[in-house]
């Protein structure tokens, strides 16, 4: 079971989370047209505080190509993750970041709203190497970010009907995501909004994190 947590803010919490088995260490990254998103230089110095094992995975919300490229180009993350609202960016652009990037992993971000979702995964399935699925208001620029459930039965279809591993998101944490996993089967699950401390701040509550990994390594046990 894949464990994926953001959005980590420094070079600490990357070194703890890699050492207490975080598999993906994301950081929002962009130029501040988002709340909360790192510069480059600064997402490269939270990599630099993962430890051997953990890979570090890059969030943009952009839906310019050209931004997206230059970042990745520059930061050479182990994994290109795509946020950006459906309708922003589309199959074809994922098509041609991995023409310019094929040695790069890329995620994209899936909304989970209702029927048209499914289509949606499929359309990426083959184009990108892993999906995440996220809750969605539909209008919003960006995928996620809403610390709020979505339909983990529909997540369901889509992990089974997908070819490359699925992440569930979507207001994940040590109380609920026991139950996301045993309803979607998921390959992997994300929380942020979950495991951040509740002082507003942002920054990652660490017995949170490592109650996250323990109920989703149990469940994903029992499932096995």
């Amino acid at each position: 079971m894949l464990i994926q947590i953001y959005e980590i803010a420094n070079s600490g919490e990357a070194s703890a989370l890699s050492a207490m088995g975080v598999d993906h260490v994301g950081v929002l990254v962009g130029d501040g047209s988002f709340p909360r998103e790192q510069s480059i230089g600064r997402a490269r110095e939270i990599f630099d505080g993962i430890r051997v094992g953990a890979k570090a995975c890059a969030l943009t919300l952009s839906a310019h190509v050209s931004a997206i490229a230059a970042m990745a180009r520059v930061l050479q993350p182990d994994i290109l993750h795509l946020g950006a609202a459906p309708e922003l960016l589309s199959p074809a652009d994922v098509t041609q970041l991995k023409s310019a990037f094929p040695h790069l992993r890329i995620m994209r971000s899936i909304p989970v709203v209702d029927e048209n979702s499914l289509a949606l995964a499929q359309a990426y399935d083959g184009l990108a190497d892993l999906l995440l699925l996220d809750s969605y208001d539909p209008g919003d620029r960006q995928i996620g970010a809403f610390g709020v459930p979505h339909d983990w039965k529909l997540d369901r279809r889509i992990v089974a009907s997908a070819r490359i591993p699925v992440i569930v998101a979507g207001g994940l944490g040590p109380a609920n995501v026991a139950a996301a996993i045993r309803v979607s089967h998921p390959a992997g699950v994300d929380s942020k909004t979950g495991t951040d401390k509740r002082d507003g701040s942002h920054t990652k509550d660490l017995e949170a994190v490592s109650a996250f990994i323990a109920a989703a390594r149990a469940a994903s046990s029992v499932r096995a």
